[in-house]
C-alpha cells in the first residue's frame, strides 16, 4: 500500500508540526481540531513557521503556498474517511486516545494504518481497543517535529510486519531516521531522557546548582541545544509531569518519580512556554 494521505488529529504544536512535515514532502494532510478557533491557530502556526524559513533565505514563496495547499482543516472526524494514515497527537490521556481510536477505526477504511505519536503510554492498549490491532503503531515524532531527524516506530505484539514496512518507507520519506521500539514505557528515548530532566529538577529543588548555571553547563559541557529545565518548558510541564507519572506507576523506579517541586509548579499553573512561565518567563519575549 502507497500513503498518499495523511490524517493528523489534534492541531497543537505536534500536530501542526506533523502536518507540516507531510505536507512539506508533498502529501496531502487534513488536520483536525476540537474547535474552529483552534484548527485556524494551528494553521496560522504553520504559515508563520514557513514564512521565517522564506526571511531566512530556505524557502521560496512559491514552495510556501504549495505546502500550504496541501493542508485542509476539519473539525469533523468523518473526514478522515480517505487517508491512508492517520496520525493521533491528543493529550497524553490514555483513555482520550483509546476514544480517538475508537472512533477512528469506524470511520476509516480497512487498509488505513493508525499511529499515536504518544511519548509514554501503551501502544497495545490502545490498539486493542481498535478491530485492526495490526494496523496500530506507535509513530513518536520529537519536538519540534520538522527540526527532529529520528523517528520511533513503536512496534506492540501485534503490529504487523506489512504496517511497520510501510510505516517505515513513509518516515523515511519524511527525511527522518526509524529506530523501532518495544511498547515498553517510555520506549527508548523517553526511558532515556526522563531520569535527565528529573534530575535537573531535584538539583535546583535541593539548591545544589541555579536554573542558570544547570542549562548553561549542560549546554556547554554536552553540546545540547537546549538545558533540561528549557526543555521541560518547552514539553510543558504538565506533560512532562504525566509521563514522568506513567513511567514511574510501569517500572516503579525511583528515578521516574516526580520531584515535589515539579508538582507544585504545575498545581501553580506554571506549564512552561505555553502557559507564558515555567521555569524561566516567557512574558515578554517568549523565550529565556
Amino acid at each position: 500500500m502507497e500513503i498518499k494521505k495523511v490524517g493528523v488529529v489534534g492541531s497543537g504544536i505536534m500536530g501542526t508540526g506533523i502536518a507540516q512535515v507531510c505536507a512539506q514532502l508533498g502529501y496531502s494532510v487534513i488536520v483536525s481540531g476540537r474547535r474552529e478557533e483552534g484548527v485556524s491557530k494551528g494553521l496560522a502556526s504553520i504559515d508563520s513557521r514557513l514564512s521565517s524559513r522564506i526571511e531566512r533565505g530556505r524557502l521560496s514563496q512559491q514552495d510556501k503556498d504549495a505546502i500550504m495547499a496541501n493542508i485542509k482543516t476539519t473539525i469533523s472526524i468523518k473526514d478522515f474517511a480517505d487517508c491512508d494514515l492517520v496520525i493521533e497527537t491528543v493529550n497524553e490521556d490514555l483513555e482520550l486516545k483509546k476514544k480517538v481510536f475508537i472512533e477512528l477505526d469506524k470511520v476509516c477504511p480497512g487498509h488505513t494504518i493508525l499511529a499515536t505519536n504518544t511519548s509514554c503510554l501503551s501502544v497495545t492498549d490502545i490498539a486493542v481497543a481498535t478491530k485492526r490491532p495490526e494496523k496500530v503503531l506507535g509513530m513518536h515524532f520529537h519536538n519540534p517535529a520538522p527540526v527532529m531527524t529520528v523517528l520511533e516506530l513503536v512496534r506492540t505484539i501485534v503490529t504487523s510486519d506489512e504496517t511497520i514496512q510501510i510505516s517505515t518507507e513513509f518516515v523515511e520519506s519524511l527525511g527522518k531516521n526509524v529506530v523501532v521500539a518495544p511498547d515498553v514505557a517510555g520506549f527508548i528515548v523517553t526511558r532515556l531522557l526522563t531520569p535527565f530532566v528529573l534530575g535537573a529538577v531535584r538539583m535546583l529543588e535541593d539548591g545544589i546548582a541555579t536554573r542558570d548555571e544547570i542549562d548553561i553547563a549542560c549546554k556547554g559541557a554536552l553540546n545540547h541545544p537546549m538545558g533540561p529545565l528549557e526543555v521541560i518548558d518547552f514539553i510543558g510541564l504538565d506533560t512532562e509531569l504525566s509521563v514522568d507519572e506513567t513511567l514511574y506507576e510501569e517500572t516503579k523506579d525511583p528515578k521516574y518519580a516526580p520531584p515535589a517541586l515539579l508538582r507544585k509548579m504545575v498545581a501553580t499553573g506554571w506549564l512552561g512556554r505555553k502557559a507564558g512561565k515555567g521555569f524561566y518567563d516567557y512574558s515578554s519575549q517568549g523565550s529565556p
